[in-house]
């Protein structure tokens, strides 16, 4: 079986900290941090801040890089295109990559690039909070990574391997029977929760609070479950649209990015929706309408217009 001696992150966001927050004390100098330029000179100086305690980054180059054992791709949708000479340059023949992205295609998208058979496919449920360079998670809390082969159900070696890794750390690990499944799960799930509190400015509460929120939240879903049903994948008909039980405050990814005035992932969300809608001839008005919405918001809160 082959051992992960070696772990490089790209991505030092939300997700990416969770992992340096999980494997810093195991791996120590072994984990990496993938950062060049501008970047790196500032988490050089700065670090990152998890739950309070600073962690200080082994940073390398993507060349500096090449050749790691496990690389775990954790930037934003926005960023991936530009990510993708990084994730060339580092990945070599005994490369496995994990996509801990939101969305459906992120695996197929890296794939393209280095071959699929680099691709161990995986997704993360975490609930988490960033401002500047200092992230805030319940890690006891946190459901974790979920990470599997496509068309088997028993673990692979490389399954094992992953496994091995996070065995002893406080990264909760789940190995899924299908994978598929989950990742469009935890996508139906990100669509319906996410879009309707960046329209309306709202904690996760309004769901259960506003029966107009909550409309909002099952047409959206629906139209992801009838793309996923057309694509031979069948997601529950609803779900909870809270993942954040009794914190009627809380705001996912979408309206954090909105709140800080960043770009979103709303391409990766509604657009990929809308997208596949046109494909499958399925109609997806809900979704083509939050598109519109945010991407409206986005460009209000860069100064296109505001008036």
């Amino acid at each position: 079986m082959k051992e992960i001696k070696t772990v490089a992150i790209l991505g030092s966001g939300a997700v990416g900290a969770y992992f340096i927050w999980g494997l810093s004390q195991k791996l120590a100098k072994n984990l990496w941090i993938i950062a060049d330029g501008e970047r790196r000179i500032r988490l050089e100086k700065d670090g990152i801040n998890i739950n309070g305690e600073k962690f200080s980054l082994n940073l390398k180059t993507p060349e500096e890089a090449r050749g790691v054992d496990l690389l775990l791709v954790a930037v934003k949708y926005p960023a991936l295109d530009g990510a993708l000479s990084d994730i060339v340059r580092i990945v070599d023949d005994n490369t496995i990559v994990l996509s801990l992205m939101n969305g459906v295609n992120s695996e197929e998208i890296i794939g393209s690039r280095i071959g699929m058979e680099h691709i161990l496919y995986s997704m993360i449920r975490i609930s988490s909070e960033r401002t500047a360079n200092t992230i805030q998670f319940n890690g006891e809390a946190t459901p974790g990574i979920y990470f599997g082969e496509t068309g088997r159900s028993e673990p692979s070696e490389r399954v094992l391997a992953v496994k091995t890794l996070l065995d002893g750390t406080p990264i909760h690990y789940h190995i899924s029977r299908d994978i598929i499944t989950d990742i469009w799960e935890k996508f139906a799930l990100n669509v319906s929760n996410n879009l309707p509190q960046a329209i309306i400015g709202c904690g996760v509460g309004a769901y259960s609070d506003s029966i107009y929120a909550a409309n909002i939240f099952r047409r959206l879903r629906e139209e992801v479950v009838t793309i996923a049903a057309a694509k031979g994948i069948t997601l529950s008909a609803e779900e909870d649209a809270s993942v954040s039980k009794g914190i009627k405050a809380a705001r996912y990814s979408t309206l954090q990015d909105i709140d800080a005035k960043r770009h979103t992932e709303v391409d990766m969300f509604a657009g990929a929706v809308v997208e596949m809608g046109r494909e499958l001839g399925i109609p997806t008005p809900y979704n083509e309408f939050a598109y519109n919405v945010i991407k409206a918001i986005e460009e209000k809160n860069a100064g296109k217009f505001d008036y």
